[in-house]
């Protein structure tokens, strides 16, 4: 009775393992920025930035924060 018990649950744990194991990872969200897109918020960061009149890290910094947000934002 034990050895069936014990031969059941192996057999259950062994077949729950594999069902998680083939489970496929969902697609990553596809990119809708087009690389015009892209070539327009990137300008547009910079044209900021030069009227901001900003130069080193500065600049950086603040294009690299432009464009994460402009990214973000709804179309």
């Amino acid at each position: 009775m034990i050895r069936t018990m014990t031969s059941a649950v192996i057999l259950s744990l062994a077949i729950a393992t594999g069902a998680a194991l083939a489970q496929t990872p969902p697609a990553p969200a596809p990119t809708t920025t087009s690389p015009m897109d892209k070539e327009a918020i990137s300008k547009s960061c910079t044209d900021q930035a030069n009227a901001q009149k900003l130069r080193g890290k500065e600049r950086k910094k603040f294009r690299r924060e432009c464009k994460r947000n402009a990214r973000k934002a709804p179309n």
